[in-house]
């Protein structure tokens, strides 16, 4: 059986495609992804729905390159710490950034209930305007 650990790290270090079917597969129908104040897509959505029109729909619109580079992980029982670096261009200034990033996953019963995210928002705010 995949600890926790292993089910958040499968959904970032493989393709674009295959790291969001890995998310998919572990998100709960309820779940509760919480995007930093300051961050473009700021806000807490509720539902599998919600989250994949409100952040990841937007991700792949709006930025070209977009991806998050997971250098670390640290797991204590149901929370999973992903520690990494944004980067991407945003379509409508062309400007690049890179931005530091933490996320902070709860899980229960192999299922992700809770993120949230930590980012610098300055650098990913300098390259929408």
């Amino acid at each position: 059986m995949a600890t926790n650990l292993d089910l958040i790290r499968r959904t970032y270090e493989g393709t674009s495609e295959e790291n969001g079917r890995n998310l998919l597969a572990v998100l709960s129908p309820d779940i509760e992804w919480t995007e930093a104040e300051g961050f473009p897509y700021a806000g807490t959505y509720v539902g599998v729905d919600a989250l994949m029109q409100g952040v990841f729909k937007r991700l792949g619109s709006e930025w070209t390159g977009y991806h998050a580079d997971v250098h670390s992980f640290i797991a204590d029982g149901e929370r999973v710490a992903a520690f990494g670096v944004y980067s991407g261009t945003y379509k409508a200034t062309g400007k690049s950034m890179t931005a530091p990033f933490a996320h902070l996953y709860e899980l229960r019963d192999g299922k992700i209930i809770r993120m949230r995210q930590y980012v610098d928002t300055v650098l990913v705010a300098r390259a929408l305007t």
